[in-house]
């Protein structure tokens, strides 16, 4: 579907459509529509990350967006010290508003980039990223935010990813994308689905399911493993455990 040679986006115009698409990324019940299983899957994700990481105290959100992440996990892990990564300031000040509406835990807001962001080694317990890391460009770029994962969570620490992917098989990877242009056409009709598939053209650089496994496993994280997929859609977690501290 996209073509990684063609220009993308700058960061600033990726900014500024989500700083005007507030409102549709803050509703907990219907999640972001445009996206399939998102409700699904991130309920998935957090039961798994309260499951296996029970003790976390200190979770970052890396492209919060309004906070659904975040909010779908407190509920398990109620009033924890929360990180918010957005490059919308408004995104921000939208998940901040509702997450403290639920949690009296602390709540630190970074403005920027996850190829930027700096993070003291072991000093996380859970890193989320809804929807974000198919913004990664290079090879480089996705090696170094896995290895800042690893580095920044603690042993038995995890990390857990919802995001658009593709196959590595190319029949599949065009059925796969065709069944997604059917699912947005019957949300909203063909207007939304050309506007969907237009700003993935624009923006985005998905990367294969099975390579990003491989991608997380090479970063050091010993366990590794799916836990939803639905065509260009998955949900996968991986685990810092104590022997794994390359």
């Amino acid at each position: 579907m996209t073509d990684s040679a063609r220009p993308k986006s700058s960061v600033a115009q990726i900014r500024a459509r989500f700083d005007a698409d507030v409102d549709r990324f803050s509703n907990l019940e219907t999640g972001q529509t445009a996206a399939m299983d998102s409700v699904l899957a991130q309920t998935l994700l957090a039961q798994a990350a309260a499951r296996i990481t029970p003790h976390a105290q200190r979770i970052l959100d890396v492209g919060c967006g309004a906070g659904n992440f975040t909010l779908r996990l407190l509920p398990h892990l109620p009033h924890r010290e929360i990180v918010l990564l957005d490059l919308s300031q408004p995104m921000l000040d939208r998940a901040t508003e509702r997450i403290r509406a639920v949690s009296h835990g602390s709540i630190e807001t970074v403005c920027g980039d996850v190829r930027e962001l700096h993070r003291p080694d072991q000093s996380l317990d859970i890193i989320l990223a809804a929807a974000v890391l198919h913004h990664l460009r290079t090879d480089a770029e996705w090696d170094a935010v896995f290895a800042a994962f690893h580095r920044w969570l603690r042993p038995g620490g995890s990390v857990w990813i919802y995001d658009l992917v593709t196959s590595q098989i190319p029949e599949l990877d065009a059925l796969q994308w065709a069944q997604y242009r059917h699912y947005l056409t019957s949300m909203q009709g063909t207007d939304f689905a050309d506007k969907v598939m237009g700003y993935i053209d624009d923006e985005d650089t998905p990367r294969p399911l099975m390579e990003q496994l491989d991608r997380l496993r090479h970063a050091g994280f010993a366990q590794v493993d799916v836990v939803h997929r639905h065509g260009c859609f998955a949900a996968f977690g991986a685990i810092r455990t104590a022997d794994s501290l390359a």
